[in-house]
């Protein structure tokens, strides 16, 4: 009895219930199923509150779901998730996960939509529960959303680890049902392009060179090549353009520079005016000459976030042929230390005409961006948005909380910051005062100068105030996207590493202005 009562209290402390035995079935064949439970209501009799799929799901067992559930241990919290075994012939394995509250909406605190989150959290966690018992097919409850289910399957199980010989269990993840077919599908690309650019950036830069990351996109962009037109500019190109401001970052490396530029014509009318969207690309960015320190330099690898977040935005919205055009563009390079180099105190002219002196080899990204911003008002579009890992500066102030945008544009703000509340992946404006625009141009050679007169105060306020000098549109913004490049563990659904944010909300953005159009 004794022997007994110690095997149920380890089965408890570990949140598992073997039920009873089924006939082995071989381990490569074994199907895992994802269902949600709500916090139960205050008032109610103590029921579980399951879902949908999940009530079904019990009431096939005869409720034996629900009684597992109220041995097995407390109310599950929500993003947590319980494992049982051998309840279902068809499922060996099967994660309840806790899905919080149920209706819980836009949270105005959080500008985020709770139940999205909650959904994705709590998909994520069961998912990866069954990849550690190496369950290679999954089916998953839409849990009332199936684009969020689905975001958090795809997201949540995702992991770089193309280099390493013994890799995670490969999960293929799909619907459980046919509730919302057409959502789970919509959930799968939008998940699927920020893994694409979570690929991007995790890779290391000898792999991931200006050439190699065109190549990489124009590879993802063939089957879709009836809608997508790609130009992968030479230096010579680059040259001609008169962009002297990239090129004083380029010549420092070995490696050729690339400005990247692609056309997504999605709208019926071919005359509609773009969406124009411009990522900045360094794919290693030792600094230059203004050297940075060695500790955590190989995370510079993923300083193209932005050029990353930006194709993989347009890869996304030619897989879902949303009607709108997107022009992308992205200025590739490395910047790097050598007797080329552009040194401090250098002076450079940008593509439009004004003199630029670098008295920071290390604020780079600022300088690509400013030709690309130049060449991409030459396409008259609706709005330009461009998105960098601009400035340490933003991570200070931020965090990992919320993309920093600056924008000229209360409409394009509305835009993005409605996108942002859809997707969870946050946005929050920031200050656009002529109080930092004369920081940069109290300069002592030139027009500009690339790092603010007070160089440690406002930092990604000054870079954002540098940019706007090369912007005549009247709807631009610029995604300061520094503090979210990484995730450690502040969203759960994001495994350690590069995050791709905020890919969906760009991708959201995009099918909002296609809707609104």
């Amino acid at each position: 009895m004794l022997l007994a009562r110690r095997a149920v209290k380890a089965a408890v402390r570990t949140n598992t219930c073997r039920c009873f035995s089924v006939a082995q079935t071989h381990l490569s064949d074994r199907k895992g199923l994802v269902l949600g439970v709500f916090e139960q209501q205050e008032g109610k009799d103590g029921s579980l509150h399951l879902t949908e799929a999940a009530a079904g799901f019990d009431k096939s067992l005869s409720g034996k779901l629900s009684e597992l559930l109220k041995i097995s241990g407390p109310a599950l919290k929500k993003g947590k998730s319980r494992i049982f075994y051998g309840i279902h012939k068809d499922f060996p394995c099967l994660a309840v996960v806790g899905l919080g509250k149920s209706k819980a909406g836009v949270c105005g605190a959080e500008n985020w939509d709770t139940s999205k989150e909650n959904i994705r959290q709590a998909v994520s966690a069961g998912c990866r529960s069954l990849q550690d018992l190496e369950v290679k097919h999954v089916e998953v409850d839409s849990c009332g959303d199936a684009q969020s289910a689905a975001e958090g399957a795809v997201l949540g199980l995702f992991q770089y680890d193309q280099l390493k010989s013994k890799k995670r269990t490969k999960v293929t993840a799909q619907l459980h049902g046919s509730a919302d077919m057409v959502g789970w599908e919509k959930g799968v690309m939008f998940a699927e392009g920020q893994n694409l650019a979570r690929l991007l950036m995790e890779a290391p830069a000898n792999h991931i060179t200006p050439t190699a990351f065109a190549n990489a996109i124009e590879e993802k962009l063939v089957p879709h090549a009836e809608r997508v037109t790609i130009n992968k500019r030479s230096q010579a190109w680059i040259a001609e353009q008169q962009m002297g401001a990239f090129l004083s970052v380029s010549k420092g490396s070995e490696e050729p520079p690339v400005f990247l530029e692609l056309h997504y014509n999605g709208s019926p009318n071919s005359k509609q005016p773009p969406l124009l969207l411009v990522g900045k690309g360094i794919t290693f960015d030792s600094g230059g000459i203004s050297l940075k320190p060695s500790q955590s330099m190989d995370a510079m690898r993923a300083d193209m976030g932005g050029a990353a977040t930006v194709c993989a935005s347009i890869v996304t919205a030619a897989a879902l042929k949303l009607p709108v055009n997107i022009i992308g563009l992205a200025p590739l390079c490395e910047n790097m230390p050598s007797g080329k180099a552009t040194k401090p105190g250098d002076v450079i002219t940008a593509k439009n005409g004004k003199t630029i002196q670098v008295d920071n080899t290390d604020a780079e990204g600022r300088l690509i961006l400013a030709d690309a911003l130049c060449y991409g008002h030459t396409f008259n579009p609706r709005a330009i948005v461009n998105v960098a890992t601009l400035t340490g500066a933003m991570d200070v102030a931020l965090g990992s909380a919320a993309t920093g945008v600056f924008t000229n544009s209360d409409w394009l703000w509305e835009q993005l910051h409605k996108a942002s509340v859809v997707t969870g992946d946050r946005v929050w404006r920031m200050p656009l005062f002529q109080h930092y625009t004369r920081q940069v141009t109290d300069s002592q050679l030139a027009d500009l100068n690339n790092i603010g007169k007070y160089s440690r105060s406002g930092g990604a306020c000054t870079a954002a105030a540098f940019l706007r000098e090369f912007v005549s549109a009247p709807h631009w913004a610029h995604l300061d996207i520094a503090g979210v490049m990484s995730n450690k563990d502040e969203i759960p659904y994001l495994r350690k590493g590069m995050s791709g944010r905020p890919t969906r909300t760009l991708v959201e953005f995009a099918a909002g202005l296609a809707h609104n159009s």
